[in-house]
């Protein structure tokens, strides 16, 4: 259920609210020794605030896209040639197979800010 809250611009608001403590309600009472819960979606850290809010002290709450974060920055670190392999200043360009229109509202969700895509027909 929390992806289409996501998608569907809606993670803010109260309804979120009452799905997200379902759903960990629903988590905490499958094993009383969890104490990390991993939000393993590129859809959850939108949701991260709202999910911590219903766990209890004690528990940790990771994001998927801080553990991606720091192993690349590692990786970074250990292999220099790929900094003179980078472009600098480049363009960012979405391509979708779906329609643009929902792909850009979506997308705009995650970024932040507008987001322009291009439609891909493949065969």
């Amino acid at each position: 259920m929390w992806v289409p809250l996501v998608e569907n611009n809606e993670h803010e608001g109260h309804g979120a609210n009452y799905f997200i403590k379902k759903n960990i309600d629903h988590l905490l009472k499958k094993d009383i020794y969890i104490d990390t819960i991993v939000l393993a979606c590129t859809h959850y850290p939108l949701l991260a605030k709202k999910i911590e809010e219903y766990v209890p002290v004690g528990i940790k709450v990771i994001s998927q896209g801080e553990i991606v974060a720091k192993s690349l920055a590692d990786y970074l670190q250990r292999h220099h040639e790929i900094e003179e392999r980078l472009l600098k200043n480049g363009v960012r360009t979405f391509y979708t197979t779906d329609s643009t229109e929902d792909f850009d509202n979506k997308a705009s969700i995650f970024y932040g800010e507008a987001v322009a895509s291009r439609h891909v027909h493949l065969v």
